[in-house]
């Protein structure tokens, strides 16, 4: 039961929905029986003013991508640093990246990892690799056959927004104990101070980047190419992703004396280093 809490709660919300009339089949019964993403053709192009924009969004997208894969890891109580972390962010942001490129193909806007995950690994404490096969398998079968997606499209929005409420608020914990157990320098909080600032700005005052270019003329590419630049800095995610990567490349990391997180990152590195000669050391005895 535990593994399966998620769909009980979403049954348990629409059972609830229907009693009360918040029910609606008639998408289910509109929806044809099968369908497939290639029945129709587009032709390929390029329109100016979104490269910036989409280029943007998928700067982003592989940052939420490495986000999504520490969470993951963390919850499913695997590593979050070494060899065999980095190779799964490495697979992670590959398989984004691909995703991604099949979606724009395909006329979507960009594919992405989905945090709420995360959530319902730390629910159901399920984080098995057969487990995402099948997801995987049912979203193909969901995907082809369009009564099972009506049927989903179909619960009432309430029921949806409650649970996934939920599984976003346990992705935002997951991202807050990751940033709880990093060692923090004065220059990191700055760091993370500086962007979430500017992301916190674009949210309280959306148009706040309206009235900087003020380009009216008859150059449709240069207002093109101001608007996306606008769209980028308006987007609370983008902007707070492009400041803080850029603040991480200029300002140089600083260590205090009497920084607690000064010691922790010292004490790794004597441990890493202690452990490394001991390994050296052992291959050396054995020949």
């Amino acid at each position: 039961m535990k593994s399966c809490a998620v769909i009980c709660g979403l049954l348990v919300g629409c059972i609830v929905a229907a009693a009360c009339g918040y029910f609606s089949h008639a998408g289910i019964d509109a929806a044809p029986v099968a369908t497939f993403p290639w029945v129709h053709t587009f032709k390929l192009s390029v329109y100016g003013p979104l490269v910036l924009p989409m280029l943007a969004c998928y700067i982003i997208l592989m940052m939420e991508a490495i986000g999504d894969v520490t969470a993951s890891c963390d919850v499913s109580r695997v590593e979050i640093e070494g060899p065999i972390y980095e190779s799964r962010i490495q697979g992670g942001v590959l398989a984004d990246g691909l995703n991604g490129i099949l979606a724009a193909l395909m006329t979507m806007t960009p594919m992405s990892t989905f945090a709420q995950n995360n959530g319902v690994i730390s629910i159901t404490k399920c984080a098995s690799r057969t487990v995402g096969y099948w997801c995987c398998f049912f979203l193909i079968i969901m995907g082809v056959f369009s009564k099972f997606a009506a049927a989903l499209v179909a619960i009432p929005k309430a029921v949806l927004g409650g649970m996934t409420s939920f599984l976003f608020t346990a992705v935002a914990v997951s991202g807050l104990r990751i940033i709880a157990s990093t060692p923090f320098t004065r220059r990191d909080r700055f760091v993370l101070t500086c962007s979430l600032m500017f992301g916190y700005g674009a949210t309280l005052v959306p148009t706040w980047f309206d009235y900087v270019f003020t380009y009216s003329g008859s150059n449709n590419s240069l207002k093109g190419f101001l608007d996306a630049i606008v769209l980028v800095m308006e987007t609370q995610f983008a902007i707070t992703g492009v400041f803080g990567v850029i603040l991480n490349l200029i300002i140089p990391q600083e260590f205090d004396d009497n920084d607690s997180a000064t010691e922790m990152i010292e004490e790794r590195i004597i441990e890493e280093g202690s452990s490394s000669n001991s390994a050296g050391k052992g291959s050396v005895e054995k020949v």
